[in-house]
């Protein structure tokens, strides 16, 4: 007889598809970004501006940034949980984790919207 030791908070599939998608939505950020770059050839900093004046372009770069946020807790998530056996260690990592990605978030959002 198999004895099932049943552990954690079966984030599974959910965590798996937040993964792709998330990954999905960073690679077509990325192609955009690199089709524009190779198409107008090397930016200054005023058409810089001008590229991210354009509403579009605000709303995907913090989609991007968004995803870039929920793709790095997953994975941080899933290594705290694996490698830090201490509940009360484990607890106050994902915290910072947490923490310091939404202030990440905060600043994107800041930069975007200044």
């Amino acid at each position: 007889m198999v004895n099932r030791v049943i552990v954690g908070a079966h984030y599974g599939m959910g965590s798996w598809l937040a993964q792709r998608i998330t990954a999905v939505i960073m690679a077509v950020y990325s192609l955009i970004l690199g089709f524009v770059l190779i198409e107008e050839g090397p930016f200054d900093y005023a058409e810089w501006q001008e590229l991210f004046a354009n509403g579009w372009m605000r709303v995907a770069t913090l989609l991007f940034a968004a995803g870039l946020a929920w793709h790095a807790w997953v994975g941080m998530r899933d290594i705290w949980m694996d490698y830090v056996k201490q509940d009360g260690l484990r607890l106050a990592l994902q915290v910072l984790t947490v923490l310091l990605l939404a202030c990440y978030l905060g600043w994107a959002v800041q930069v975007l919207w200044r």
